[in-house]
């Protein structure tokens, strides 16, 4: 991948200050730059700080050489909703996890994503940006270079990047809307476990009942912050856990996981610089609550 840039900024005196104030980019990435010469002024080889002036073009190659040998390639049928040079955006299934483990080490999503990577010749690091958990389905996000993915980090951090999720709440919800603020941390003597604590840290989610029946309510979800299961414990803290969820509510014979979906993200793309969302129908087993 490559980034270029025409200069017409006057208070640009050297290649470095595009780097670092048009790209963005960290000082890990521009020394990756450095060390593998691929910067360009005017398709000719350049440096850090050679000088530019007004009408200069700046080039740099985002094309590093990567080791993906750790994650075992498997061929899993994804569902891709969106694919660029920058990006790739899948649709997670119920009952896979993002991340390759001791349990799953060759069926998680990431392994799907090795096999089609190496399938078109792709020889990059496997780099999901957002986290589901495994019983969770929805939209995973994969960047394709590191630059990608420190951009897409910046925006989680800048709250640029929206989250949005469905999920089916056990009993009705009284408010139609609403914000839940509680931090969050880990449960004593558990490393899955999240509870509400003053001692955790900070959590804000905003909710919108879309409807209810039949004691249950379907809520849209936002995330203001990112923490480890927020929406399953916020939503268990306000008396209506997730449907299904076993681990903060009770099983239901109605769906044999939790009922949370996450169905749509928003962002700045890194090099259109355009508003960009994507979204993705409920999957089957939520849609049959209905």
């Amino acid at each position: 991948m490559e980034l270029k840039y025409i200069n017409n900024n006057s208070n640009y005196k050297k290649i470095l200050d595009v780097l670092k104030l048009e790209f963005s980019m960290s000082d890990r990435l521009i020394l990756k730059l450095k060390k593998s010469a691929q910067i360009y002024l005017n398709t000719n080889k350049a440096y850090a700080w050679s000088p530019i002036t007004i009408g200069d073009e700046v080039l740099v190659l985002i094309d590093f050489l990567e080791d993906n040998s750790n994650i075992v390639p498997t061929n899993i049928n994804l569902d891709i909703l969106y694919e660029d040079d920058a990006l790739l955006i899948v649709n997670k299934p119920k009952f896979m996890p993002v991340h390759p483990s001791n349990l799953h080490y060759t069926d998680s999503l990431s392994n799907g994503v090795k096999y089609y990577f190496d399938s078109i010749g792709f020889n990059k690091k496997i780099r999901p940006i957002n986290r589901l958990d495994k019983d969770t389905t929805g939209i995973v996000l994969f960047a394709k270079n590191e630059y990608i993915q420190e951009c897409l980090v910046k925006q989680m951090k800048s709250k640029t990047f929206v989250k949005e999720y469905i999920a089916m709440l056990d009993g009705i919800v009284s408010e139609n809307k609403g914000t839940i603020c509680a931090p969050i941390a880990r449960k004593e003597n558990s490393i899955i476990e999240r509870e509400v604590s003053e001692k955790g840290d900070t959590a804000i989610t905003h909710f919108e009942v879309i409807k209810t029946f039949n004691n249950m309510s379907l809520v849209k979800f936002i995330l203001e912050t990112g923490r480890t299961h927020q929406i399953r414990v916020h939503s268990a803290h306000i008396g209506h856990p997730i449907l299904g969820d076993t681990l903060y509510g009770t099983a239901s014979s109605l769906i044999n996981r939790q009922a949370l979906h996450a169905y749509k993200v928003s962002f700045i793309h890194p090099l259109t610089k355009k508003q960009i969302s994507i979204t993705t129908d409920l999957p089957n087993d939520i849609l049959s609550l209905f």
